[in-house]
């Protein structure tokens, strides 16, 4: 049988205006700020108006390790959206929007897939309404203002070897990650080394993410730090005094955008920061807005539930005040047979053995949410090629595991095939079993909540990390960023930092490579292995087949 493609079934789309979305929010058309018939950002004015409001039940979801098999997180995520709403409930979607580079690249767009899809697809795989293009001006302004300050004298004494500000493009380009700059005689500057970092990897962007608001936004825009003098003290934005005008680029870029699901249901999609170097969720004002004007609220975290729920959790809930009611794990059967051995060309025919070795990886997982003190259930995301034995062992291991798994069809029929999960979901999200806490407390040191969460998240049996590293975090605890959470950067396709050590691994070490002061964003980076900031593209790119037909429309993104 054959099935339309995602870009098929979104131009068949029968969106309505964005006003009447937003008036099944109760927002006004006076509020929206329309970009279109079919987008809009929300004014902070009505943001402002509904901050006295009930929230409504927030629930997350996540996934297993990401296999090439596919889990599709942002798929149930619509999914369950549409069959919150099929069953009467009022519910609406909150995701992150879309990077340039991976859409071109190999990893395709953010939108979901089948019949579970957030529309406009194209314009929110594209330029959507340029809140990236802010957040890259916002930081090349940043970029041009350091430089400039060290040409014009350099009152701030900075020393030019230790500039830390990278600069950014939306796009993947190895050949950018390190370059030097300032090439070509006395009037260009001074020479040094550079690079540049996918848009997504800023710390504006992280930043953007975090804010409640305007004023919050240009407070921790000035505390970026983006060099260091030869005394080592650092040099922050606002000693360029660059945050001021960094703001009024992105004033328009913090407004959350409403667009609307296949079934015209509404969904905030906004921000995006990177899911290893930063915490990968949506923007902080986008969901607490949402919690506002829904009664469930359903929200996705970046790559695996090792990454991003835990960063979701320890990161995002820790700061915005939020708490999950409810947390939905995304697992497929082809991934658990991947993890169980088998290669991805042999993923069609049925081997419940492999299911069964390969659910390792979905126990940890599940350990590892419930230990947060959130209620856990498994969405086993439907292919047509998953057979009745093989869905029952995962079923079955899951209820070994004290939680349960609910097939979901929404990829193929929409509402109806996320109707059963959606009922339960909402079932655990009303009965206020959750007891959500974060995994440490603010007060510990630094090195001891890297192997918190190295221990009780990966299963390691010891963080390695040299004096220097060490030194660097007691140092930046006597500065009073102790407090701080931290934020691990490390592979996303296994619970260790080797990305081919693939179910449920035991014995293995954490290395630290690297720690990073984002003060800004209010975390410190740890770094383990190699993580890259600036991706590539592929052999053969997204891009060489993306293209625009005889009528008019677009050929190729998926």
């Amino acid at each position: 049988m054959s099935y339309k493609s995602d870009i098929e079934i979104a131009r068949a789309a029968k969106k309505r205006p964005i006003q009447e979305i937003g008036e099944k929010l109760g927002i006004g058309s006076e509020h929206l700020l329309p970009y279109g018939h079919d987008k809009a950002k929300v004014s902070q004015s009505f943001i402002n108006s509904v901050q006295k409001n009930k929230n409504g039940k927030l629930i997350l979801v996540t996934a297993i390790n990401p296999t090439p098999a596919g889990e599709g997180k942002t798929t149930t995520t619509v999914g369950l959206g549409d069959g919150l709403n099929a069953i009467g409930k009022k519910a609406m979607v909150c995701i992150r929007e879309a990077s340039l580079g991976p859409n071109f690249g190999m990893k395709g767009g953010a939108a979901g897939g089948g019949y579970a899809q957030v529309v406009p697809m194209e314009d929110m795989n594209l330029h959507f309404t340029g809140d990236f293009h802010a957040i890259t001006s916002a930081h090349s302004l940043l970029s041009a203002m350091l430089d400039n300050h060290i040409y014009w004298g350099n009152e701030a004494d900075i020393d030019t070897r230790r500039v830390t500000w990278r600069r950014v493009v939306d796009m993947n380009d190895r050949s950018l990650r390190q370059i030097t700059s300032s090439l070509g005689g006395v009037s260009n500057g001074f020479a040094r080394e550079d690079g540049f970092d996918i848009t997504v990897a800023s710390e504006v962007m992280a930043i953007l993410c975090l804010s409640k608001d305007l004023k919050d936004l240009e407070e921790r825009l000035g505390s970026m730090i983006v060099a260091y003098r030869r005394d080592r003290s650092p040099v922050y934005a606002r000693d360029i005094k660059a945050e001021g005008a960094m703001t009024v680029l992105l004033k328009d870029a913090m407004q959350p955008n409403l667009v609307q699901t296949l079934e015209n249901n509404p969904a905030f999609v906004h921000g995006g920061p990177f899911a290893n170097i930063a915490h990968g969720c949506n923007s902080v004002i986008a969901t607490q807005t949402a919690l506002k004007l829904a009664d469930y609220v359903v929200t996705e975290a970046g790559f695996g539930a090792d990454l991003g729920a835990e960063k979701f959790m320890n990161i995002k809930c820790r700061k915005a005040g939020l708490a999950p009611d409810c947390v939905v794990l995304v697992a497929t059967v082809r991934a658990m047979k991947m993890n169980g051995g088998v290669a991805k060309a042999d993923l069609g025919g049925e081997n419940v053995a492999a299911v069964e070795k390969g659910c390792a990886n979905l126990g940890r997982h599940i350990g590892n949410l419930k230990s947060f003190g959130v209620p856990v259930v498994v969405a086993i995301n439907h292919f047509v090629t998953d057979t009745e034995a093989e869905v029952q062992a995962v079923k079955d291991y899951v209820k070994s595991q004290g939680s349960e798994a609910i097939v979901s069809q929404h990829w193929e029929f929409g509402s109806k095939g996320s109707a059963e999960l959606a009922k339960r979901v909402a079932e655990i999200a009303d009965s206020g079993v959750s007891q959500f806490a974060p995994l440490y407390p603010d007060a510990m040191p630094l090195f001891e909540k890297i192997e918190r969460i190295a221990k009780g998240i990966y299963r390691a049996d010891e963080v390695i990390a040299d004096k220097k590293i060490r030194d660097q975090l007691k140092l930046w605890e006597e500065q009073g960023y102790g407090n701080l959470p931290v934020c691990m950067a490390k592979t996303q396709y296994s619970f260790s930092t080797d990305p081919n050590l693939r179910g449920a691994p035991t014995g293995h070490s954490v290395p630290v490579r690297e720690v990073r002061l984002s003060a800004g964003a209010g975390f410190v980076v740890v770094v383990c292995g190699e993580i890259m900031t600036m991706p590539g593209l592929p052999r053969v790119p997204a891009a060489e087949t993306i293209r625009l037909n005889d009528a008019g429309e677009i050929e190729g993104l998926f």
